[in-house]
């Protein structure tokens, strides 16, 4: 696929796929109930939220679209994504608020998919929406399977940046990535089209930069929220639903789930009095000695 140039102002047209997937809030997991049979978890008393991963992809991908210092004029298409119920269309509403182009709802249900038919369909859009990057979050926050970018690269035959914690645009057709490794902070060239996986150092106030923003400028740090007006006017911005059956034959599912059950209850701490009986106690009921 061939990146498109357009110069406008110095700046590089380019579309940016960026999924977002709808996960219970993390930070109610305690609310979290398992099925009697346990079969399935129910999670009717918790929130919905989007994965704060995909948020912090969206907000990079509208850093790499603009003027940091005039972010309302976009050199650049952000197309966002969810596959899901009509209950991820208030999620894309949200990203379109904050500033991205166009949406697409693929209509199904969790239980249809699994990490190889997420990449499957997502390649697809990619490749049908000739996008010249691919930017989500590292993880989504209820599976935390960390698998379906490095699956898209694979399907697309794309370059990959996994755990990106910086972004600069550095020339009409590559960026310069930092990424987060074991040892430190490898840096890389990307050439695009690519795929590229972020992690939560990302919206940094300097993690991020386009060719038109000037060094020297600043982000708030963290993710954007959307003003009313921009609010009322994403009602007007294109959302499309399509079938999952859309996408060709589906690779069959290579996991389920098949028994859910919570951890065990820990008791509380106990105070001794001597290190004989904290020896003692490590040796017979921890069984760690």
């Amino acid at each position: 696929m061939s990146f498109r140039r357009a110069q406008v102002q110095d700046a590089i047209f380019v579309r940016i796929l960026v999924p977002l997937k709808l996960v219970p809030d993390p930070d109610n997991a305690n609310k979290i109930r398992v099925s009697d049979d346990n079969q399935r978890l129910d999670i009717c008393s918790m929130e919905q939220k989007a994965n704060p991963f995909d948020e912090y992809a969206l907000e990079a991908a509208l850093r790499l679209t603009e003027d940091g210092r005039a972010p309302r004029a976009r050199q650049g298409e952000i197309v966002v994504v969810s596959l899901g119920s009509s209950e991820t269309e208030v999620m894309l509403r949200a990203g379109l608020a904050t500033g991205a182009d166009r949406a697409f709802r693929i209509a199904t249900s969790d239980d249809a998919l699994d990490a190889g038919r997420v990449a499957h369909v997502l390649s697809r859009l990619a490749a049908q929406e000739s996008c010249d990057l691919v930017l989500m979050g590292k993880q989504s926050v209820d599976g935390d399977s960390n698998e379906v970018g490095q699956r898209i690269a694979a399907m697309l035959g794309w370059p990959q940046v996994t755990f990106a914690s910086k972004i600069l645009a550095h020339s009409e057709s590559r960026l310069e990535v930092e990424r987060e490794i074991d040892g430190g902070i490898q840096r890389v060239l990307v050439a695009l089209p690519a795929v590229i996986t972020v992690d939560l150092r990302i919206v940094a106030p300097d993690a991020v930069r386009s060719k038109l923003t000037s060094e020297d400028f600043q982000y708030a740090p963290g993710v954007r929220f959307a003003p009313l007006p921009a609010i009322m006017q994403a009602r007007r911005k294109q959302l499309s639903i399509v079938e999952l059956d859309a996408f060709g034959p589906l690779p069959k599912r290579t996991m389920r789930y098949m028994r859910y059950e919570l951890p065990t209850s820990k008791a509380g701490g106990r105070v001794v009095s001597t290190p004989s009986e904290l020896v003692r106690l490590l040796a017979s009921e921890a069984k760690v000695l």
